[in-house]
Parts: structure tokens; sequence; C-alpha cells
């Protein structure tokens, strides 16, 4: 027999009078976008260090799967995530380590982009 299907009830919306409010999001692929003025983010710029957490849930992300096959994409965040919450401060200083140093790195590399990009601008 078939599951039926789970409704979700919605709050009525009050009339706005043409003021957007706060939270409220727009239907993007209604509005007409003005692509001259939005910005993007400049695909030369460095990318941002990762966390410690990171670099641990890359290095058992593949442990994890091979231990519970089948297993979906949201399940295995919950297990990376109770695996971290579960190493003490000695098991995570190598992750911490890491982590430190992938900031500095990026530090370095803004640092040299931020200096490239005002001489660019002063030519």
């Amino acid at each position: 027999m078939p599951k039926e299907k789970a409704t979700r009830k919605t709050k009525a919306k009050a009339d706005t009078g043409g003021k957007k409010k706060k939270g409220t999001f727009i239907n993007l692929t209604s509005a007409k976008l003005n692509t001259d003025q939005m910005s993007f983010p400049d695909p030369n710029a460095p990318k941002r260090g990762l966390s410690a957490y990171m670099f641990f849930a890359n290095e058992q992300r593949d442990n994890v799967r091979e231990e519970n096959p089948g297993i979906s994409f949201g399940q295995v965040g919950k297990v990376l995530g109770e695996r971290w919450k579960a190493l003490n401060e000695k098991q995570r200083h190598p992750y911490e380590t890491k982590a430190k140093a992938d900031k500095e790195r990026y530090e370095n590399e803004k640092a040299s982009y931020n200096a490239n990009e005002e001489e660019e601008d002063e030519e």
C-alpha cells in the first residue's frame, strides 16, 4: 500500500502593500536580472582555507562509505559529525594543524592577490 504524501501547513501571508519584508525571497526565474549591475566573484581569487573538520571529513568519507554500503549522502554527514564529536584534543590536533597551515596559505595568497589588484587599478 503506497504511503500518503505528507502535506505541509503554511500560514497565510498578509498583503505587504508592495513593500518587501526582511527575509522574503524573489523568484529568480520570473524576475528580470540585470547582469551588468551584478557582481560575480573573481575566479582568480584564492580559495578559502579548509577547517579542521573538513580535513577530517575528506579523510574519513571513503571509510564511512566502505563501512556502510548504500548509505545516503545526508547519513554520511551525520556519521562524520558523530565521529568528529567523539574525537579528543589529541586526535583532533593533526587536523587543526592542517587547518592552521591552510589558513596561513590563504592569508598569504589573499595578500598577494590584493597587492596585484591594487597594482592593476593604478595602471
